[in-house]
């Protein structure tokens, strides 16, 4: 659409955005006005009414949140866009939920705020989108722009009922994401219902997910509901879906097309009504090439992909997330949450997390139960850490016998936990970091290993051995 006579405001205290913004939009032929104040954009509109209004979230006068009923109310095809500091997951939600046609977080790259501008102008009516029944209370926590994208995928899709595939290394928080989708979704009333398809094995699968009949087999006494039973009017959250038999994969798909299902034992179909969500760690696309996953499938899982970033791509948020966490830590032990010093969060942000916020939720315990006082430095972080290393036992029976002096409660299975780390370290080593061979060196089924790589964090190491296997 044409630029030229097209008006765009621009509403915001800061003086230095105002200009900017206002010489972006009228570089680009926009007919750009801004007002620092609520009050002063409620007088112009007595005169006129911009085609797009930007507005900022925190005004001198008023909160742009919740000014955007009045408006959607008053102007319903006259799209907004929020450009805010205050860029956090309730934030770009409530945005979406009263009406915003997009969501952006400060700095502004100004190419994308125009490209969204552009858009907003494409669009005849921007309709309100209904408030979400309860909150969700998932510590999403992230000002990085990856975070940020997350956040707003999940506002966009906050009346959408259309099946979702979240991806991201373990540890990522994927789950969160599911229910936060489901807290802010016309089904948030109904019941979240999750199963780990990793978790369960294959001859228990079928009655899991689609119940069974009294005397179905040997030891049903009774009738029992299936999880999609359970989730019916609500949302079916399928936890690493990428392990999931091949042969179930097949009768999952002719449940989602027909939209129904028997019991095992039954012989009356059961209709079901459930949103569907999954999430995988693993390369689904890579899957369906090596046949292990079936195409099919994977497309009506995939109707919208959320991909959550791993930490150590968004280490700006650490200071974010330590708060968090360390408080929760202090407070789950009764005692007062360390204060990190720059130098250790600067630290914190060197080191790789391969275990991602569920092994930085573990560190927090740690560091809340084990720091010396009230302030952490970086000597503290390096200290836990290195005892945090020596807490694995040595080599041989000497080094074993040295270590269980001063081991915690628990050792029998820590040690278990270390010997079996060596193990897998040593078969991706000989394999070449081939996961398959690995597994079978060690006699595991290939999702075993590929589930205990993630527990330990060996990623990183498995290629680090193959690059050292190719150098020498």
């Amino acid at each position: 659409m044409p630029a030229d006579g097209m008006s765009v405001w621009v509403v915001d205290d800061d003086d230095s955005m105002r200009w900017v913004l206002e010489k972006a939009l009228q570089k680009e032929s926009y007919k750009a006005q801004s007002f620092a104040r609520l009050e002063e954009l409620r007088r112009a509109l007595k005169k006129e009414i911009p085609q797009v209004l930007i507005m900022d979230i925190r005004l001198p006068d008023g909160d742009g949140i919740r000014f955007l009923p009045e408006w959607i109310g008053c102007y319903p095809d006259r799209p907004v866009i929020v450009v805010t500091a205050q860029a956090d997951f309730q934030n770009a939600v409530a945005a979406y939920e009263q009406g915003a046609f997009e969501y952006l977080p400060k700095p502004v790259d100004l190419r994308e705020l125009i490209s969204v501008v552009n858009r907003a102008l494409e669009i005849k009516s921007t309709p309100s989108l209904r408030p979400a029944s309860t909150r969700s209370r998932a510590p999403l926590i992230g000002a990085a722009p990856a975070m940020q994208r997350v956040f707003r995928q999940i506002g966009r899709l906050a009346r959408s009922e259309v099946n979702v595939l979240i991806s991201g290394e373990s540890g990522t928080g994927k789950e969160l994401v599911a229910r936060a989708l489901h807290a802010h979704s016309p089904r948030a009333q109904g019941p979240f219902i999750a199963i780990n398809a990793a978790a369960i094995p294959g001859e228990l699968l079928e009655s899991e997910l689609f119940g069974h009949e009294r005397g179905a087999f040997t030891g049903a006494v009774g009738v029992h509901r299936g999880r999609f039973e359970q989730a019916q009017g609500g949302t079916l959250f399928f936890d690493e879906i990428g392990d999931m038999p091949l042969a179930f994969q097949t009768r999952l798909l002719r449940v989602l097309a027909e939209r129904e299902f028997f019991r095992v034992g039954g012989r009356e179909s059961i209709s079901t009504d459930s949103r569907i969500m999954a999430a995988t760690h693993q390369n689904l696309p890579e899957l369906v090439l090596s046949g292990r996953f079936r195409e099919d499938l994977y497309h009506r899982l995939n109707v919208v992909e959320i991909r959550l970033p791993p930490l150590r791509d968004r280490t700006s948020d650490l200071p974010l997330l330590l708060d968090h966490f360390l408080r929760d830590a202090a407070e789950e032990l009764g005692t007062s949450p360390p204060r990190l010093t720059p130098d250790a969060i600067a630290e914190l942000q060197r080191w790789p997390w391969p275990g991602n916020v569920r092994e930085l939720i573990n560190f927090c315990r740690k560091l809340a139960l084990e720091t010396p006082g009230p302030v952490t430095a970086r000597e503290d972080l390096v200290r836990l850490r290195s005892k945090g290393v020596s807490t694995q036992p040595g080599d041989g029976l000497d080094g074993f016998r040295d270590w269980l002096r001063n081991a915690s409660d628990g050792a029998y299975a820590h040690a278990l936990e270390a010997v079996e780390r060596v193990l897998i370290e040593a078969a991706l080593e000989r394999s070449g970091g081939h996961r398959q061979v690995a597994a079978q060196l060690l006699g595991l089924g290939r999702n075993t290993l590929t589930r205990k790589i993630g527990k330990f964090g060996l990623n990183l190491r498995a290629r680090s051995a193959v690059r050292g296997k190719r150098q020498t």
